[in-house]
């Protein structure tokens, strides 16, 4: 069979549905994609040593890295240099795709910050996947590290906040659904193709399942900045315990309906700050198909510890403490400062899984829930998908990354070329003293 430049990996094992399997992956170097699986002679051989490929990984939530918070916005040619600069360090961690997520802020920055969100690739790096708005159509109950001042009513026309590019740009919107008209707004995003996650909500259950009905299809960090996990009020992290089939309530319970929708995906930081390493396991394992690994980072990740200045979003001095960021001076947690897949190495030591089946819940359940996984997507590694690869020792170390069939990032590599300079990066932005 001919099909132009491709190369074969072997002595390998690779990650789909969740499973390990045992077998060698064809890839098109011409087509950057994923070819089918036998049929082909000569090409190049990668040997992999035993190593697992995985899907690259994908980032849901993040909100910047390297001193860079993806609100600070000075200028399109200054963004979009930041954007590619962000895009190349994310390869290195294994990761091929991303949203970039902004906050809660004023209607002024949406505009101004959005346009140049619009999904595309960068050369060698991730591909930007669109924005994350986790906000303003929040609860001030439970506002977190956002600005309380800045939230909207759902009745607020999403066009009025984010602008003209809020079509194209935007892929994913948290709300909280207990405010009033969440559900007209839930189905108008959802009808644009916009995916709708809970959070920053005390929603109850009922107001949860409600939201559900109505399009919305995840929960934002489960458990943060969400009403609690009750004995007799199961709050929204309750609604993960949906059947996938549709629920059958015998005649006995007296209930409004027989029905339900179906369960969320959710969304969880593995970093131990945020949530206990139990709870997070007793979620994961109550759902694993559905279950997705976020790193919520922000722009200290990978910085010293130390103060640093506030942005946009957050307009006081920020401390880091090793992998805890928060406001200075308080307790409130303003997002995460550790890599995917250092989360999903910590998920395998929290829940006892298979390297697979955490893989699957920064990859497959992204994919799926983004509806990014179909012909031409990424996410998954079948026949037809964009080649995104992530190259995994047997602990969930990333060995090598690759983006559409071509090597763009390699450890051993780096670390030779890091023992040659000799260097250490200089990072600015610190707040002395």
């Amino acid at each position: 069979m001919s099909a132009g430049w491709f190369t074969t990996f072997t002595n390998c094992r690779y990650c789909l549905n969740g499973e390990l399997v045992d077998d060698h992956l064809v890839i098109s170097d011409e087509k950057g994609t994923i070819l089918r699986r036998e049929g082909y002679i000569g090409g190049e051989i990668v040997d992999l040593e035993d190593a697992i490929i995985a899907p690259g990984f994908l980032e849901l939530q993040t909100n910047g890295v390297n001193g860079f918070h993806f609100t600070h916005f000075v200028n399109e040619t200054q963004y979009e240099r930041k954007l590619e600069e962000t895009a190349r360090y994310y390869v290195t961690q294994g990761v091929t795709g991303f949203w970039a997520t902004i906050p809660t802020v004023a209607e002024e920055e949406f505009k101004k910050i959005l346009p140049s969100l619009t999904p595309r690739p960068f050369p060698s790096a991730a591909t930007l996947l669109g924005a994350h708005t986790e906000g303003p159509y929040l609860h001030p109950s439970k506002k977190g590290a956002h600005n309380a001042s800045l939230f909207h009513p759902c009745t607020t026309p999403p066009t009025t906040i984010y602008g003209p590019a809020f079509s194209s740009a935007v892929k994913l919107v948290t709300l909280a659904p207990e405010l009033p008209s969440s559900c007209t707004l839930i189905q108008q995003l959802t009808s644009m193709g916009i995916r709708v996650s809970l959070g920053h909500s005390n929603a109850t259950y009922s107001q949860g399942l409600s939201a559900l009905s109505a399009g919305a299809t995840s929960l934002t960090h489960t458990l943060n900045a969400m009403s609690p996990l009750q004995s007799r009020e199961p709050g929204l992290a309750g609604l993960i315990s949906l059947p996938l089939q549709p629920l059958f309530t015998p005649p006995s319970i007296s209930t409004t309906t027989t029905t339900a929708p179906r369960p969320p995906f959710f969304t969880q930081i593995p970093d131990s700050h945020h949530v206990h390493p139990r709870t997070l396991s007793l979620l994961h394992n109550s759902s694993p198909t559905r279950s997705i690994l976020i790193t919520d980072s922000i722009e200290l990740l990978s910085l010293p510890d130390g103060l640093y200045p506030g942005h946009s979003q957050i307009p006081f001095p920020q401390s880091k403490s090793g992998t805890r960021a928060t406001i200075a001076g308080t307790e409130t947690l303003i997002g995460g400062c550790i890599t995917l897949q250092q989360g999903v190495r910590n998920l395998r030591a929290w829940t006892g899984c298979g390297i697979a089946e955490a893989v699957s819940t920064v990859t497959e359940n992204v994919a799926r829930l983004m509806g990014v996984d179909g012909v031409g997507g990424q996410g998954v590694l079948i026949e037809g998908r964009k080649a995104d690869l992530a190259v995994l020792s047997e602990e969930g170390e990333v060995l090598q990354t690759w983006v559409a069939g071509r090597k763009v990032w390699d450890r051993e590599e780096a670390l030779a070329a890091k023992e040659e300079t000799g260097g250490e990066v200089t990072v600015a932005g610190r707040i002395d003293g």
